[in-house]
């Protein structure tokens, strides 16, 4: 009798070990990574939202500026003399 009662002592004590604790456990791990990588898609989103407002964005195709052509005559360089 004392051998029984203690296999429904040990059966109860793993029930609730896995109702109790490992399956929320479990449950909010998922939760967190969840809420972890809607966080990250969100800020990302927001990143790029931010860079696509600035000048000059990297991102989008923009055509190099022309170099403006200076006619400078007979122009020689030189260097000073002391």
């Amino acid at each position: 009798m004392l051998k029984f009662l203690f296999s429904i002592f040990i059966a109860w004590l793993l029930y609730k070990l896995v109702f109790d604790l490992l399956i929320p456990g479990y449950k909010m791990t998922k939760q967190v990574r969840r809420q972890m990588s809607d966080m990250q898609d969100h800020m990302r989103q927001q990143y790029e939202s931010q860079q696509g407002a600035q000048p000059g964005n990297p991102k989008q195709p923009s055509s190099p500026p022309e170099p403006k052509k200076v006619d400078k005559g007979d122009y020689l360089d030189f260097e000073e003399i002391k």
